[in-house]
């Protein structure tokens, strides 16, 4: 159990961070416990950044340049699923021609 991937990716997380139980974790379906440890993951990415405005953005990412990375990652996140609940509405991006032609 100890080297177990299940014990790394699904019980320990489960646990942890969404104060499961022993007992609660072994009830339940084996892709339910995996999907709510995944969605706390989205969860988790889609608010990692909330309250930071772009300008303090760049300020972090003078000192460690992997935020501007997590950042846009956050960002599309947050798109994809304003986008899935309605809040948000895709737009086709035009191509250059499309522009030209006034399209």
């Amino acid at each position: 159990m100890i080297t177990s991937p299940d014990a790394v990716y699904l019980i320990i997380p489960a646990m942890k961070e969404l104060g499961m139980s022993w007992h609660e974790i072994k009830s339940t379906p084996r892709t339910e416990v995996a999907g709510l440890v995944a969605a706390y993951g989205i969860y988790t990415s889609m608010h990692s950044y909330d309250g930071y405005t772009p300008d303090d953005i760049s300020h972090m990412a003078k000192d460690r340049p992997e935020v501007r990375s997590q950042y846009n990652k956050y960002l599309t996140i947050n798109d994809n699923y304003k986008i899935k609940t309605g809040q948000k509405k895709m737009y086709k991006k035009a191509s250059f021609g499309d522009v030209i032609k006034g399209r």
